[in-house]
C-alpha cells in the first residue's frame, strides 16, 4: 500500500512508570500532581465566559497555573489547574472549594440551560485534551441544538464519515475523510475508546490536504454496529471529537511574564474589546506566561483587523502577536504572519518512505 500506514492494536500490558507527562509540559509522579488543584467545568457559551470565570478565580484569590478551553455546539468545557495565592499549593480549604464551586455554577446557569452546569474537582493523573474529550462527549455536545448554527463546508474541508459491516471478518468498518490536522488520529481513536469500542485494525493516509482513517472495530463485547440508530451516534460523536479542535477564529499568542490575574485581566480586555474566546491554552513555563486563545467577534463572526490591532496597542504589541488568520477576516491595513505545524498524514508518509528504502 503506498503513502499509507496500516496499524493492529491489541492488548498490552503496561510496565510502572514513576512519572507521567501533564499539560504543564514536564515529568511528575502522583506527588508532584497535587501541587495543583483541578478544576473541571462544562455549561453553555457564551461571549466573555472565560474572562468571568477568571475574574471570579482572581476575585477568590486563585492563580490559574494551566488551562485548557474548549467549545462546540454552544457549549464549553475546559480544565483548569489552580494554586492557593497564600500558599502556592493546592487548595485545601473545603469552605474555599464549596465558595469556588457555588460562584461558577451560579455564573454558569443560563435561562434556558436544559443540560445544566457541571463543574467537580477532579482527582489522579490524566491526559487534558483526554479529559476534555470525555467532558464533552458526558455532555453530549454531538447533539447540537436547533439555535447553535452549524458550518456548511465544501471540497477539502468537506467532512465525510460512512460506517458498513464486514460480515466476512465480523468487523464494523469506520471510514472518516476530512482535512488533514495535528493530533486528528488522537481525537478520532480516542472518541472509539471512550465509546467502548476496540479498533482491532486500522488504515491511516493522506491525499494532499485530505486526511483518510479506516477502522475495523467491535464493541468491547464483541458485536459490530447492527443498528442504523448506533451507526448516527458514532457518526455523530466522531463528527463532534473531530470539530471540537477546528476553529475559524484567530489565533492570539501571549508571551509575558505570569503574574497572579494575568488571565483575568487579558480577558477581561478581551471582553471589553468585543471579542469572543473560542478556544483557549493558557500554561506558564518558569515565570513566563505562554497563552494562545483563539477569538472570533461576540457574535461568533470573522474579527476586524482594526479590532485586533487596537488589543494589540492596549497589551502591548511585543507581548500579543498574531499567529495564524482565518479564511475570513475583515481585512484592515495590517502585518500578520502565519504559522504551519506538521499533520500526522505526512508524518506517517515520511515514515513509510524511510521504511521502504532502507
Amino acid at each position: 500500500m503506498a503513502a499509507g500506514s496500516w496499524m493492529s492494536l491489541g492488548t498490552k500490558k503496561n510496565s510502572p512508570t514513576a512519572g507521567v507527562k501533564t499539560c504543564l509540559g514536564r515529568m511528575v509522579g502522583e506527588q508532584a500532581i497535587a501541587e495543583h488543584t483541578v478544576l473541571e467545568l462544562t455549561g453553555t457559551d457564551r461571549p466573555g465566559l472565560l474572562s468571568e470565570i477568571s475574574a471570579v478565580l482572581a476575585n477568590l484569590r486563585c492563580n490559574v497555573v494551566a488551562a485548557e478551553v474548549w467549545t462546540h455546539n454552544g457549549r464549553a468545557a475546559c480544565v483548569v489547574y489552580l494554586t492557593d495565592i497564600e500558599t502556592h499549593g493546592p487548595i485545601e480549604d473545603s469552605q474555599k472549594l464549596s465558595t469556588i464551586k457555588e460562584q461558577l455554577c451560579n455564573l454558569l446557569k443560563g435561562n434556558d440551560d436544559k443540560r445544566g452546569v457541571r463543574m467537580e474537582f477532579s482527582i489522579g493523573l490524566t491526559h487534558t485534551h483526554r479529559r476534555l474529550h470525555q467532558i464533552m462527549f458526558a455532555d453530549r455536545d454531538y447533539e447540537a441544538s436547533e439555535s447553535t448554527p452549524q458550518p456548511h463546508l465544501d471540497g477539502v474541508d468537506r467532512l465525510c464519515i460512512t460506517i458498513d459491516n464486514c460480515t466476512e471478518k465480523g468487523y464494523s468498518v469506520v471510514n472518516i475523510r476530512c482535512r488533514d490536522r495535528p493530533k486528528l488520529l488522537f481525537d478520532t481513536v480516542c472518541t472509539l475508546t471512550d465509546m467502548q469500542y476496540v479498533v482491532f485494525h486500522a488504515c491511516i493516509d493522506s491525499d494532499g490536504p485530505r486526511a483518510i482513517q479506516e477502522y475495523y472495530i467491535r464493541h468491547l463485547d464483541g458485536c459490530t454496529l447492527d443498528t442504523w440508530s448506533e451507526k448516527q451516534r458514532v457518526i455523530k460523536c466522531l463528527e463532534a471529537a473531530i470539530e471540537r479542535r477546528v476553529t475559524e477564529g484567530m489565533r492570539l499568542e501571549l508571551c509575558t511574564r505570569d503574574r497572579v490575574g494575568l488571565l483575568s485581566d487579558i480577558t477581561r480586555i478581551f471582553r471589553e474589546s468585543g471579542l469572543s474566546v473560542m478556544r483557549a491554552d493558557v500554561a506558564t513555563q518558569g515565570e513566563n506566561a505562554l497563552n494562545v486563545f483563539y477569538v472570533s467577534n461576540d457574535s461568533g463572526g470573522p474579527v476586524n483587523m482594526k479590532t485586533i490591532e487596537d488589543l494589540r496597542k492596549k497589551i502591548g504589541q511585543a507581548i500579543l502577536h498574531i499567529t495564524g488568520i482565518p479564511k475570513k477576516v475583515e481585512p484592515c491595513t495590517s502585518t500578520a504572519f502565519s504559522s504551519t505545524a506538521f499533520s500526522f498524514g505526512n508524518l506517517i508518509k515520511s515514515r513509510w518512505e524511510h521504511l521502504i528504502n532502507s
